[in-house]
């Protein structure tokens, strides 16, 4: 039975108008994608293939597009960050997992759930920070504010997405046009040096937006402005989360110190990279949020 099965199986794959053989079809993605240089071709392919939902030309249409090297998730549609889905698509940075080390500095320094805390979002993008963090904090609030409209767009239906529009707002300003005082404020602005941004790997030196990446000649340039941004808008006892770039750590802690503020805290992400500063002003002793440590 297991021969005459075998025999049913080649003639419907030979015979004229029969679907391929998925694995067939997969295996050919797939070595389509390495040739490409696409990293994890495999594992692509098979993500794409469950996406296209049995449509083996939308399959097809989706392996081009990732051959080309458009990222994944523009493909998808979807990115997870901080075990939370998010809509994403050209014009918006894709969440990347080292900045969930943001995150969980936010928790550590705010251990407690309950507090109704004012969250500032410079750069929102997705709103993935601001999004994650308000689903920590079921009684805080927050404005995202970014530049793009295609990121505010992103932003506002991760928003309704979570079901957070009644607590949370996005707002098309400049950074020192933002007004409050926040407890919490977070951000990922650009830190890519400009002349090193076409070095990147293709998904993100043609694929991602510039204004997300581009951090000017020295990659300090964000940083420059958002120190006196920072300064004026913490609350008392509020502390700001800065995601950096490798190496960065020692020029934005002056940056920041050169705003007034105190640098509590730098962390690392996963890969043991200094990925976050944490700043504020100092507090007494006594009342000291947390203390600085050299790993997670």
């Amino acid at each position: 039975m297991s021969v005459e099965r075998d025999q049913a199986k080649c003639e419907a794959v030979r015979r004229p108008g029969a679907r391929p053989n998925p694995e067939s079809l997969l295996a050919e993605a797939a070595k389509r994608l390495a040739a490409a240089g696409v990293e994890s071709p495999r594992l692509d392919a098979r993500l794409l293939m469950a996406e296209a939902k049995g449509d083996d030309s939308q399959f097809q249409f989706f392996i081009s597009r990732r051959a080309a090297r458009e990222p994944l998730a523009y493909i998808t549609g979807a990115k997870e960050f901080w075990s939370l889905n998010f809509e994403v698509g050209p014009g918006v940075l894709i969440p990347r997992p080292e900045s969930e080390t943001i995150v969980e500095q936010v928790l550590e320094f705010f251990p407690d759930r309950t507090a109704p805390l004012a969250v500032l979002d410079l750069g929102t993008g997705t709103a993935c920070l601001l999004v994650s963090l308000l689903m920590e904090y079921a009684k805080a609030g927050g404005l995202g504010i970014d530049a793009s409209e295609q990121a505010r767009e992103y932003a506002q239906r991760n928003l309704v997405r979570h079901g957070l529009a009644a607590r949370a707002r996005i707002q098309a300003a400049d950074w020192s046009a933002a007004t409050g005082s926040y407890d919490v404020i977070v951000s990922n602005p650009p830190y890519i040096k400009s002349g090193e941004i076409a070095a990147l790997a293709p998904e993100v030196a043609q694929y991602e937006p510039a204004l997300a990446l581009d951090g000017g000649a020295d990659g300090l340039a964000a940083y420059r402005a958002l120190g006196p941004v920072l300064a004026h808008l913490l609350a008392p006892g509020g502390r700001a989360f800065l995601e950096i770039g490798a190496g960065q750590a020692g020029e934005v802690t002056a940056i920041v110190a050169g705003a007034g503020l105190e640098t509590l805290r730098i962390t690392p992400d996963l890969a043991g990279i200094e990925r976050v500063v944490v700043a504020g002003r100092a507090d007494p002793p006594e009342k000291t949020v947390g203390k600085a440590r050299s790993n997670r």
